[in-house]
């Protein structure tokens, strides 16, 4: 250690313990009665505070005397209310439930996609290719039935008609050019 960091750290540490001395001297200082300060009174504080009292006086009077708000008219966060509807006498005809409707089963999505013929002493028999949506296919004559719904009526030169047995309607398929 050098001699002047040394000299440093000693004169710091001295100047500590002098403050800590000097603090530790004084103590606190009771007061007597007799030693009581006077309060000081201003001029101008007496004037202001009673300027402001009168004035607060003169605002609760002014706010005594002021319109009261009236409830608003329409509260435009709730729906109007409904009025209760009048409740039905025991007399009151109840109303028959209407008969639940009977749908018909949606047509398959059928097409048809070729007609083939073959010539036989008898004359010529012609098949129709006919495809479903869900990948099949029907190779069908005259009086067969497809899908368990219709059955084929004719099958002519570029389409088929066939008879729905469920409701006895007839549908024609045609090829597509």
């Amino acid at each position: 250690m050098t001699a002047k960091r040394a000299a440093a750290y000693s004169g710091g540490v001295l100047l500590l313990l002098a403050w800590l001395a000097s603090a530790a001297g004084l103590g606190r200082q009771r007061s007597t009665p007799e030693q009581a300060p006077e309060p000081v009174e201003t001029s101008g504080t007496t004037v202001l505070a009673a300027d402001v009292q009168a004035q607060t006086a003169r605002l609760k009077s002014r706010l005594a005397s002021a319109p009261v708000p009236q409830d608003p008219v329409r509260n435009p966060f709730t729906f109007a209310s409904k009025e209760a509807a009048p409740r039905r006498g025991k007399s009151a005809a109840i109303a028959p439930d209407p008969l639940p409707v009977v749908l018909e089963p949606a047509e398959p999505a059928i097409d048809l996609v070729g007609i083939a013929e073959d010539k036989t002493p008898k004359g010529p028999v012609r098949t129709a290719i006919i495809s479903a949506l869900s990948g099949e296919l029907f190779l069908v004559k005259e009086g067969e039935s497809i899908v368990g719904r219709y059955r084929v009526k004719t099958v002519g030169v570029d389409s088929v008609e066939l008879s729905d047995q469920l409701t006895g309607s007839v549908r024609r398929l045609a090829l597509r050019e």
